[in-house]
């Protein structure tokens, strides 16, 4: 079955805009030492009512999930030598954690190659590595994943956060399954919502309520530094490249891999505990507490009921066919939205 897609003109990467985007991205990232600055409202709803599913697959949180599957995948494979690639590494936080839980259960032959067009983000990449002692088990690549062509076989390939940033994803997906091994692994945890992390007219319809009661300094946008009286649906990918076409990920991901893992969530709430506005929330506070509460189960029963789609996944995906571990009736083909 093949899914729609964006119908808007996409650029060039060798365009002049592409090349403007780019700089505009690499600026904002240069001393970007924490990219997931969340606010603790976040981490209040993540444990309260995103754990408990993923502990269900044998994992707490996206970086967990990246390290278990990898460490399944090492148990189930006969491969003498592990070899893994993340695209988009950033400053390699994430791969770090990986190497160390790794190394904890006495797992030694593996490499971790981290892909990045960002030379300031690989630099603190490689230091922490060092600082961390897993240097000897990671690398840096200096590299666009628009463009990228791979350097032989991987039996893992990691895209964490990064797939929101890809204007050329089908040229991407066409590398990994060209250079995924029969039975490797494409790991993603990553936004698959409207493009620029906007909301589709439904999403609008269902957090309006929610957002008319919300007291007035709850509705000050800490990013964007303005009060938003009314929710402005704003598209953040007009400048640089953040969620650029992330309605496409999830259709083309379908039309080339088989699902090993699938699990979708949030809609509405990471309006409320996002970066934007969750920093105004008070995540010890029974009210604050009461309305994520009330917001998650709109979602909840909104996604079931295929009112509202999923906005965020975690997946590991692969070329054989295979049998999908899903949550109840949530497919990937469930849970796209279809663009008018």
């Amino acid at each position: 079955m093949t899914f729609k897609t964006n119908k808007e003109p996409r650029m060039d990467s060798d365009s002049g805009e592409y090349e403007q985007r780019l700089a505009s991205e690499k600026d904002f990232y240069k001393d970007c030492k924490n990219v997931s600055d969340l606010p603790p409202i976040f981490r209040y709803w993540a444990d309260n009512h995103l754990m408990p599913t993923f502990k269900k697959f044998g994992f707490a949180t996206p970086e967990h999930f990246f390290f278990r599957e990898i460490e399944r995948y090492v148990n189930l494979s006969k491969s003498e030598n592990i070899r893994i690639i993340s695209v988009g590494a950033g400053n390699c936080d994430v791969e770090t954690y990986i190497a160390q839980h790794l190394i904890h259960e006495n797992i030694h032959n593996f490499t971790i190659e981290c892909l990045d067009i960002n030379e300031d983000m690989l630099a603190r990449g490689k230091a922490y590595t060092q600082e961390n002692d897993v240097s000897k088990y990671i690398s840096q690549v200096v590299g666009d994943f628009n463009n990228w062509v791979p350097d032989g076989k991987y039996n893992i390939v990691i895209a964490n956060q990064s797939l929101h940033h890809v204007i050329n994803l089908e040229g991407l997906f066409d590398a990994i399954t060209s250079c995924l091994l029969p039975n490797g692994r494409f790991l993603v945890s990553d936004m698959i919502g409207r493009n620029g992390h906007q909301r589709w007219p439904e999403a609008l319809k269902a957090l309006t309520p929610f957002w008319d009661e919300m007291p007035d300094n709850y509705k000050y946008n800490q990013l964007l530094k303005r009060y938003e009286e009314n929710y402005i649906n704003y598209d953040c990918s007009t400048e640089g490249f953040e969620g650029i076409r992330s309605q496409d990920i999830l259709p083309l991901l379908i039309d080339r891999f088989n699902f090993d893992l699938f699990l979708p969530f949030a809609n509405i709430i990471m309006v409320f505990i996002d970066r934007a506005f969750g920093h105004n929330f008070n995540n010890e506070a029974d009210w604050d507490r009461g309305f994520i509460d009330r917001v998650q189960k709109a979602d909840i029963d909104g996604i079931n009921a295929r009112a509202l789609s999923p906005t965020q996944m975690i997946a590991s995906l692969c070329i054989e066919e295979v049998e999908m571990r899903k949550s109840g009736h949530l497919t990937p083909e469930f849970c796209v939205r279809a663009i008018d």
